[in-house]
């Protein structure tokens, strides 16, 4: 019987832990953002050489410089340096943004959602 309930009780556990974590990396919201040619270039003036980096000095550009595009939302997540450099971490991660999403980015101008979870965001062309 103590084996039944210990098996019932760990069965629970991983239950728990397993909503946990799928709760944990909820949907925090949303934010539109034009990327444009002044978010190509890092604010020291170098050219950036990739999605993630592009997409961070957005919101450098946003946050920082106030030098916003039309389409641009205000974010609530990206306010500090130190949240951009966690951001950035978070566009390299599989799974943040495809490959034509990703060229589209870096030699383009396209219009892309945001979508922000605790642990992980999500990039989408918008157009």
């Amino acid at each position: 019987m103590k084996t039944m309930r210990t098996v019932a009780a760990g069965l629970f556990a991983a239950l728990i832990v397993g909503t946990g974590v799928a709760q944990a990396d909820q949907l925090l919201g949303t934010y539109v953002a034009r990327i444009s040619e002044k978010d190509h270039q890092a604010s020291d003036g170098y050219a950036l050489d990739s999605a993630a980096q592009v997409v961070r000095q957005d919101r450098a550009n946003v946050h920082q410089h106030i030098q916003t595009d039309e389409e641009d939302d205000i974010d609530g997540w990206f306010t500090t340096k130190a949240k951009r450099v966690r951001f950035e971490q978070l566009l390299n991660k599989p799974g943040a943004m495809n490959n034509s999403t990703r060229n589209a980015i870096l030699h383009g101008e396209p219009l892309i959602e945001v979508q922000v979870y605790r642990q992980s965001v999500k990039v989408r062309l918008l157009d």
